[in-house]
């Protein structure tokens, strides 16, 4: 999600990010048992990972893109499903429409794109129905920060902390918190920050399906001090 109506955004972050089926599948079972009533995806993208939120329990979504471009294959792709509503906004144009209305806020990869991320989450607070949830996903590490971050307009990456001060200190509670992907720092050091490439399908999918598997068996019972991204879900007070 980008602070603008980018359209010259063209999505090859997200494109590669299609082959990583084992990562969205971990992301998503750690999520899940808050998947329900209605929900709200903040920077849907393409709808990569709004295809799994429509197999939970929903009663209703909406999806919401400000990018052009991602905007129209998303509502191309979902456009007859009756539960689904898409907006080509970003959350700060449309909060006010919907205050005290969702049960739960979902965001993949989308809050280190937000330029001022502490109004973002107190627009959260105001969509979020009392006891609702949030569900964060982000990269994490500042000293991880790579020219592939820049190019595709990340504004920081995140210590697990400051996650959770973000959110306590706008009204929220930590119900789950945790590093994701210990095993990917030292693959992300070398060939983002020292090497300067970028992101492609082919390292995408290696990674999903030879390591992405055996990490989350590991991270699934052992909790990993550090890790690439965090993983976070808090509650409305």
């Amino acid at each position: 999600m980008r602070d603008t109506h980018d359209v010259q955004y063209d999505g090859r972050d997200l494109e590669a990010m299609s082959f990583a089926r084992n990562y969205y599948q971990r992301i998503e079972s750690f999520f899940a048992p808050y998947f329900k009533g209605r929900g709200i995806e903040i920077g849907a993208g393409s709808g990569n990972f709004t295809e799994r939120l429509l197999m939970h329990p929903f009663d209703s979504l909406v999806a919401a893109e400000p990018s052009r471009a991602m905007h129209r294959l998303l509502n191309d792709r979902f456009s007859t499903n009756p539960r689904l509503a898409v907006y080509q906004s970003t959350l700060a144009e449309i909060h006010a429409e919907f205050p005290d209305t969702f049960d739960t806020v979902v965001y993949i990869n989308v809050l280190e794109h937000i330029e001022d991320d502490s109004q973002e989450i107190q627009y959260v607070n105001q969509i979020l129905k009392k006891g609702g949830i949030v569900c964060i996903f982000v990269p994490a590490l500042p000293w991880l920060y790579s020219r592939f971050d820049a190019i595709v307009g990340h504004h920081r990456r995140y210590y697990k902390k400051g996650v959770e001060n973000l959110l306590l200190s706008h009204g929220f509670e930590i119900v789950r918190s945790s590093y994701f992907d210990i095993a990917g720092i030292l693959p992300w050091l070398v060939f983002f920050k020292l090497f300067g490439l970028t992101l492609s399908g082919d390292k995408t999918k290696l990674y999903d399906e030879y390591v992405m598997p055996i990490m989350g068996s590991v991270e699934t019972y052992i909790p990993v001090p550090i890790g690439k991204n965090i993983i976070v879900v808090a509650r409305k007070k």
